[in-house]
């Protein structure tokens, strides 16, 4: 174990995330599994965050928390803002949650250079969300450029590698791959508004993508959902 390369994994305990998780570790590495709390009306995902980690053999989980909540600006964090239902939304919807993921990989990579990891996963994905700017491929090679100048490991020749190994497929060939690799998807929460028991709402855009993506993969969708009222 000592001598595997390490990698922290951002892992929000939805879909995405437990297949990055996977993927770190089919190639070898010791992952260091980083969940933020960072307001979001979704809270149940951080509890599926946990049971991801243990599931996937994460060396080691911490909750890292910090509040975006307190600026709003986004559906997730603000309460007064509903989260659209049963829409597919133009331009970068109001679900996106402002520097979420500048603030989420800025963590990660202090963490990193902490542990001497040379490698962070993040699962960010441009085809299903192609609306949000920080989950552009552009995005994620900007932020390596700036680790690696903004670091001492970097500026001492010991620079991260930012990886984002879903960001060019489907939903579909997401849940394929993990899939191939163990992952339990029954164990992960990807709802925008799922409940405190991990019950998904069934008519968000996290939802739609998800139950379309289980569709497409030819595999039944463990997620369970709440009762809808009549």
């Amino acid at each position: 174990m000592t001598d595997k390369q390490r990698a922290v994994v951002l892992l929000s305990g939805g879909l995405d995330s437990a297949t990055c998780l996977a993927i770190a570790r089919d190639m070898g590495l010791e992952t260091y599994a980083l969940s933020v709390s960072y307001g979001q009306r979704h809270a149940a995902e951080l509890t599926a965050s946990k049971r991801v980690a243990d599931a996937l053999g994460a060396r080691e989980h911490r909750l890292a928390r910090v509040g975006l909540g307190q600026f709003g600006g986004s559906a997730l964090t603000d309460p007064s803002i509903a989260v659209p239902e049963d829409v597919e939304a133009d331009g970068i919807p109001v679900t996106y949650v402002p520097a979420r993921n500048t603030v989420m990989l800025s963590i990660a990579l202090a963490w990193a250079e902490v542990l001497d990891a040379r490698h962070i996963f993040v699962g960010v994905n441009a085809v299903d969300y192609s609306g949000y700017p920080d989950c552009r491929p552009a995005f994620i090679k900007a932020f390596e450029t700036m680790a690696n100048l903004a670091t001492k490991a970097g500026v001492e020749g010991n620079g991260v590698t930012i990886h984002a190994p879903l960001i060019d497929l489907s939903k579909a060939d997401i849940i394929r791959r993990g899939t191939a690799l163990g992952v339990d998807y029954s164990l992960t929460v990807s709802c925008y508004q799922a409940d405190d028991n991990g019950r998904a709402c069934g008519r968000c855009d996290a939802c739609r993508l998800r139950r379309a993506g289980f569709e497409a993969a030819g595999l039944s969708d463990p997620t369970p959902y709440q009762p809808r009222n009549l």
